[in-house]
């Protein structure tokens, strides 16, 4: 075995480190999966989603159920260094056997 020192970037999280804590987060990570949703130019939220409504199941099925599936699984990934979209990508997680086009609004 080889020790390769302190981590500092490992399965897209980077990792801050000093002799009292350790800091870690996915920018880089959340701007590509901006890019993939092709989201570039639009503008960011407070809160990503209304705690008090839910989302509806009727509509179209979506287009591409597998662009959803990957983007949600993305946002999933996601989580583990941002606890605070938690909420929003289990709501995401609700739809994930027949995504409709809410379902995908909600997404972007």
């Amino acid at each position: 075995m080889i020790d390769l020192g302190p981590p500092n970037y490992f399965l897209d999280i980077f990792v801050t480190r000093t002799s009292s804590w350790m800091f870690m987060y996915q920018k880089k990570y959340a701007s590509e999966i901006i890019e993939r949703a092709d989201l570039v130019g639009c503008n960011s939220s407070r809160t990503p989603i209304a705690t008090s409504t839910k989302i509806t199941v009727s509509g179209h099925p979506v287009k591409d159920p597998t662009l959803y599936r990957s983007l949600a699984g993305a946002l999933h990934y996601l989580a583990f260094t941002g606890p605070n979209i938690s909420y929003v990508v289990q709501q995401i997680y609700l739809s994930m056997h027949d995504p409709r086009e809410p379902h995908m609004a909600s997404l972007e």
